[in-house]
């Protein structure tokens, strides 16, 4: 895809794809994120694996375990006549939840991480329930809760359930927009993601997910930067050439999307939604480890 694919004002980063950082500061940010890594302690894990897992209880499932409101784009964006790329407007009034769209992704995980739905209970009072939420985002996003030391949400069946009647407290409690921004991870896409490099990161995804745990990923281009976004992978299987994986996009909580990985090229595709013409993406998966 053309640099002047996505038509936008030079020397920006659209996070969500629509959020605007200046390219410098991601780049003086990424390089002291690199800096303080590599002076990290030796003794922190570069990948824990699927860490304690969910698996022995349940899989998870689609629409069960996302919520049910969108992180909403802040443009209005419409192919270009070559169809090759996307032009862009703002939108007018500007959507009331937008550019978390890593923040969605990490809170559905965080809930099937964390937490424990039981229906049959009485619903707590406004004053408990945001206490509960609250415990489960201020959870690591990077390693699951045993059983045992899952927080009980009274009265719902699931996140989608809860999510419907509770919209409002999960937006305000599952964290900023600046989250986005920093998350800790974004140093990766300065580097190349070549074949061999992305041929290891589908597997690693696939082995997530087999192990009964879904998988945080950030697909971009960069520096193009046609696309910058956060899905959470909960599902896969091989084919005769590589991966299809199932995926919640935060943008579009109607429907599952899939994400394909070509073994003969090396390359990962994303589909067209409403704000990317669709093709290859770069793949990594965030919230693995302390580096990510």
């Amino acid at each position: 895809m053309h640099r002047d694919a996505l038509r936008r004002p030079a020397q920006r980063l659209y996070v969500c794809p629509q959020v605007q950082v200046p390219l410098n500061a991601i780049r003086n940010t990424c390089l002291v994120v690199v800096a303080l890594v590599l002076t990290a302690c030796s003794t922190v894990s570069r990948d824990p694996g699927p860490a304690i897992s969910n698996s022995a209880t349940r899989r998870f499932h689609f629409p069960e375990d996302t919520v049910g409101f969108a992180n909403e784009t802040r443009w209005m964006y419409r192919p270009t006549p070559d169809g090759r790329g996307m032009t862009h407007e703002k939108r007018d009034p500007p959507p009331t939840y937008s550019l978390r769209c890593f923040v969605v992704a990490r809170l559905n995980r965080q809930f099937f991480d964390h937490a424990e739905f039981a229906p049959s209970q009485p619903r707590a009072d406004a004053t408990r329930l945001r206490a509960l939420v609250r415990e489960i985002v201020h959870r690591s996003p990077r390693r699951s809760s045993p059983a045992a030391d899952r927080v009980v949400i009274p009265g719902f069946g699931n996140l989608r359930e809860l999510s419907e009647t509770h919209a409002p407290l999960l937006q305000e409690l599952g964290g900023p927009a600046f989250d986005s921004y920093a998350q800790r991870g974004h140093w990766r896409m300065v580097f190349p993601l070549g074949r061999r490099r992305e041929s290891r990161e589908a597997q690693r995804i696939f082995n997530r997910v087999e192990s009964g745990r879904p998988a945080l990923v950030h697909l971009v281009r960069f520096p193009q930067l046609t696309i910058n976004h956060a899905v959470l992978v909960f599902d896969g299987h091989r084919t005769a050439d590589g991966f299809e994986f199932l995926a919640a996009d935060p943008n579009d909580p109607s429907r599952v999307s899939t994400l394909t990985f070509t073994a003969s090229d090396g390359r990962f595709t994303w589909p067209a939604t409403l704000s990317f013409i669709g093709g290859r993406v770069d793949v990594y998966e965030i919230f693995r480890s302390a580096w990510y």
